[in-house]
This record gives structure tokens, sequence and C-alpha cells, in this order.
């Protein structure tokens, strides 16, 4: 038997991340303060397009992009700059966003209903060419 399930997970999360709506989301996208972090899969930003200027830090090397001593380190989680970060539905991204916080990034959030939500309210999307 799991010590913590998905759920119990899901939970604390939500307990200690800020959830932004689409409509918060939106009025931070022009805010050169404010960085959009996507960390869908690959494949999923082919097949369904993705906001644009949003940086991909897919959740699966996420500590690698955060930690700046590793090769892999993305500036924007150094940048001491507002991370807004989105998955499909809001599920990776809670999780995500509070193991960000965990390794000592700050102003860190999730746009809550992920990018499902985003494209149901018609914001815009951007696809590869």
């Amino acid at each position: 038997m799991l010590k913590t399930g998905v759920q119990k997970l899901l939970a604390e999360a939500n307990a200690q991340v800020k959830a932004l709506s689409v409509e918060d989301t939106l009025s931070l996208m022009e805010n050169p303060d404010v960085v959009i972090v996507d960390v869908r899969d690959e494949s999923e930003r082919r097949t369904n397009g993705f906001i644009p200027g949003s940086v991909h830090a897919s959740r699966g090397m996420l500590e690698f992009y955060v930690d700046p001593e590793s090769p892999a380190h993305k500036d924007a989680f150094s940048s001491g700059k507002q991370l807004v970060l989105h998955c499909a539905s809001g599920g990776r991204s809670v999780l995500a966003a509070k193991m960000v916080q965990d390794m000592g990034v700050e102003n860190v959030s999730h746009m809550a209903g992920g990018f499902a939500a985003w494209a149901q309210a018609g914001a815009p999307i951007e696809r590869e060419s």
C-alpha cells in the first residue's frame, strides 16, 4: 500500500500553490516580469499548440531545469520573475509548482484548468510551423 497517493499529493500542493485563472494568466501575458512555463510533454505542444511566449520545461526534466548548477538549467527559473506553470488540465502543473517552490524558487503559481481551460476560453494558441 502506498504511503501517499496522488489525491493526497494534489491536496497538499493545492494548499501551498497559488492558482491563477485563465483570465488572470491572460492579463499577465504582456508583463515582462512574468514567465509562463509549459510543463507538458513536447508531443502535447506539437499536437495541441502552446501559449504564445511560453517556455517549455517538461515535468520529467523540471528539477534539472530549475537547478542553476545543472547543465540543463533554464534561465527562466533563476530570473526572479513570476512563474506561472501550466499543463494540460492543472494536476501536473500544481505538483510541479510545489516542487519548484520546495527547491527554493519564489513567486511560483500555476494556471488552474491548464491548457484545456485556456483553449476553451478562446485564448491565443500558437502552433509550430
